[in-house]
């Protein structure tokens, strides 16, 4: 998984969650005929069920323009890795093997 490109920070109420993660949240934008997009959500959902603390939350895209532009997303899958306070900590795109979305939760403390 990438490094972020710049300072990012997502707050919950931008993305349409109620809250965060309490250790980090995999934030994945998809859109409808992606077929990278369902392995990266299943990925991600086993990641977020195996660690305790974090929350997987799917975007489309197509449907959350504005925020794909301000988060520079543009390609899906893009999986973006938050910290609690929501700043971006791992950015990548295409689908992630579960080994590297765990390590890049290391880097969320």
């Amino acid at each position: 998984m990438g490094e972020p490109s710049g300072v990012e920070r997502v707050e919950a109420a931008l993305i349409g969650v109620a809250s965060l993660g309490e250790r980090a949240t995999l934030l994945q934008f998809s859109t409808a005929f992606c077929q990278p997009c369902r392995g990266t959500r299943r990925v991600l959902a086993e990641v977020a069920a195996m660690v305790s603390g974090v929350a997987h939350v799917e975007i489309d895209a197509e449907e959350r323009l504005a925020l794909v532009r301000r988060l520079g997303i543009v390609r899906t899958p893009t999986v973006l890795v938050l910290n609690a306070s929501g700043e971006v900590v791992r950015r990548a795109t295409g689908m992630p093997r579960r080994a590297d979305v765990i390590a890049a939760l290391g880097e969320t403390v």
